[in-house]
């Protein structure tokens, strides 16, 4: 054996695969369980992104939405491609660049945007504003608002995916310096 990974998928990126969608499943089952206005379902998904880039970067939402939306949240498998958004504009914004200080709140932005934009559209379009999340109780508070049910929808929305992004990427931010160098390059690939 030369030790060559042409043909075969890195075991180590199947690892990171693997936790990142475990990730996902219990950072948003306590969402759920707590009923919070933020989901943190996207930390493995931002989390391989910055590690691993765009494409593999919504692998973990795809998987966590599907094994979510199957078991005990059908709401997952409607938003799943929002979380592949995240997972997509993470690897673009996000890989190879420090997450410190203020930077997080402008990548925050770029990471988040997309996915608000779609997540509203699903919201709106198929759930009239009530999901399992806990921000649906904004949406409903506000929809009596002069917002109405689709202003108050896009501006929940915005503001808790957001506020849900940037929890992920300091927590994201905080783990990658704890990642070796070696670990680094056997995730790039190298044996």
């Amino acid at each position: 054996m030369s030790g060559k990974t042409s043909g075969r998928f890195p075991v180590f990126r199947l690892c990171l695969l693997a936790m990142a969608v475990a990730l996902n499943l219990v950072g948003g089952q306590i969402a759920l369980l707590l009923r919070l206005p933020i989901y943190l379902d996207s930390i493995g998904t931002i989390l391989t992104g910055a590690l691993l880039g765009p494409w593999l970067g919504m692998v973990p939402s795809l998987l966590s939405g599907l094994l979510m939306g199957i078991s005990v949240d059908v709401y997952s498998l409607y938003f799943a491609p929002v979380g592949m958004l995240t997972g997509l504009f993470s690897g673009l914004l996000l890989r190879g660049r420090p997450l410190k200080g203020w930077r997080i709140l402008g990548r925050g932005l770029g990471v988040s945007l997309p996915g608000t934009l779609a997540s509203a559209l699903i919201n709106a379009a198929v759930f009239g504003g009530v999901t399992s999340s806990g921000s649906t109780l904004l949406v409903q508070l506000l929809s009596r608002s002069p917002l109405g049910l689709t202003g108050s929808i896009v501006a929940v929305q915005f503001l808790t995916d957001y506020a849900d992004r940037c929890i992920s990427l300091l927590l994201v931010g905080a783990f990658l310096p704890l990642i070796s160098s070696e670990l680094r390059r056997r995730l790039a690939g190298g044996e």
